[in-house]
């Protein structure tokens, strides 16, 4: 709990738990039924719940305050900086080379799993609609050509992305629950991949394939027939690939020296070095996204015949889209700073304790209850974060427990994804369904993304506790 100088709370933990339930009632009934925006209803309940729960008149502005800027510190740069790095990739027409290169490779008969692994180095600096946008119209043109099912092409590129986006940083999903949990990101970018490559398979491959087979959908001419801007020089397939797997290798640097550190392989002498705190820093997340960054702006923009204008234009027109869910997650971070602060999230531990409920099993149904219930995954992810984070710091987890926790907790808020939330309607609309339809599809897929990302999750915490 955020200590406030000369002020202990004195109500109960049933008064405390009664308080965080009613604000997030609160929460719920002014974003679905009010439609009021989330910042604003999450600033509003905040401030409430502050005042509630008794913190004293003074020091509201500053719990608030504070815990907005220090989500934002962390959330902000890892968004910002990937959402640009992103949008260099789509606008170069990397996504072309890249699905071209894969079904070369692959072959027509594996077509799907070649656009399934595309996706999935697309994603991993692009946000689940932007990726989706710029892929579709390559799935829909190879579904055409091919002859193929809609979903069995389909399905698995949009699982690839969806996984990308719930399990592996510079998203803002894990970004912010290692942030709320106190989990190193790098530890997060390494075990989201382990979750999401094989969570993908079975929710975007396998299952891709059956719904293929059950539910025949015509290909939707909505983008598979528009003609595709084509630039006269696209970026060569090592180029792109480049511009995606430098921040990996630089953020796994980081992270392989610090295990190394702690582990006492290399020696406190030489983990004190200059040459090796560099290597550190230059493979700290943020640090690592910026070098990447400044070399794509280089590849993909100028060397491509681009002017440093346009270069400029395109970094810039990437930053509008991202502002919603950067303020977002900060005014989470906001009211998870509020619970912390006024003893709310330990009245919880101590109830999870006597329930003898697992800080992992709470953090993945708070989410879950909360995504089904209101539909965003944001919402859901950083408020369940906020209510067990003063637990998490309290049982004194390890680096590796804290990212599968994380992640356990990312799992939670994209499951059952149905009418309330955004992206249901995207891919029905993109793919042309009716809502039965992507009940059936869109919805057991994030289903199964969400239980198996939380299974792989738990299994990886339990390994870590071992350690």
């Amino acid at each position: 709990m955020t200590a406030i100088e000369g002020w202990e709370q004195t109500l109960p933990a049933w008064a405390l738990l009664l308080i965080a339930a009613g604000a997030v009632a609160l929460l719920l009934f002014m974003i679905m039924y009010l439609k009021i925006h989330a910042l604003v209803s999450l600033i509003v309940v905040s401030l409430i719940t502050a005042f509630a729960t008794l913190i004293p008149a003074g020091s509201v502005v500053t719990v608030l305050t504070n815990g907005f800027g220090s989500t934002l510190g962390t959330v902000a740069l890892l968004v910002g900086l990937g959402a640009m790095l992103g949008r260099l990739v789509e606008t170069s027409g990397g996504a072309q080379v890249l699905a071209d290169k894969f079904i070369k490779v692959f072959g027509e008969k594996r077509a799907p799993l070649a656009l399934g692994v595309a996706s999935l180095i697309f994603g991993f600096p692009i946000f689940f609609d932007a990726g989706l946008v710029v892929m579709l119209p390559v799935v829909f043109a190879v579904a055409r050509r091919l002859n193929g099912s809609l979903l069995a092409f389909g399905l698995p590129s949009v699982a690839a992305f969806s996984a990308m986006h719930v399990f592996v940083p510079p998203h803002p999903g894990p970004v912010s629950a290692a942030s709320f949990l106190g989990a190193n990101v790098g530890l997060v970018l390494l075990l989201g991949l382990v979750v999401a490559i094989p969570v993908w398979y079975v929710a975007g491959a396998l299952f891709g394939k059956y719904a293929g087979r059950k539910w025949q959908l015509p290909i939707p001419t909505l983008l598979g027939e528009a003609k595709q801007k084509q630039l006269d020089n696209p970026p060569a397939f090592g180029t792109v690939l480049l511009s995606l797997l430098l921040p990996l290798v630089l953020i796994f640097l980081n992270t392989g020296l610090t295990t190394l550190a702690s582990t006492g392989v290399v020696s406190e002498t030489t983990a004190d070095t200059t040459w090796y705190q560099v290597l550190i820093a230059v493979g700290q997340t943020p640090v690592a996204l910026l070098i990447t960054l400044l070399v794509s702006c280089v590849t993909l923009g100028v060397r491509r015949g681009l002017t440093r204008q346009d270069v400029q234009n395109q970094l810039e027109s990437a930053l509008g889209p991202v502002c919603s869910v950067i303020l977002i997650t900060g005014a989470g971070g906001m009211f998870g700073g509020v619970l912390r602060s006024s003893g709310i999230g330990e009245a919880l531990k101590s109830s999870l304790d006597s329930m003898h409920m697992p800080l992992l099993l709470a953090g993945f149904l708070i989410a879950a209850i909360l995504r089904v219930a209101q539909g965003s995954a944001t919402v859901a992810l950083t408020t369940a974060a906020g209510l067990i984070s003063a637990g998490v710091a309290a049982e004194g987890y390890n680096a590796w427990q804290l990212a599968a926790l994380a992640l356990a907790v990312a799992a939670g808020s994209v499951i059952a994804s149905h009418v309330n939330d955004s992206g249901f309607w995207l891919v029905s609309k993109f793919f042309e369904m009716d809502v039965k339809t992507t009940l059936k599809t869109w919805t057991v897929l994030e289903t199964i993304i969400s239980v198996m990302g939380f299974a792989i999750a738990a299994a990886l915490f339990g390994l870590a506790s071992l350690a």
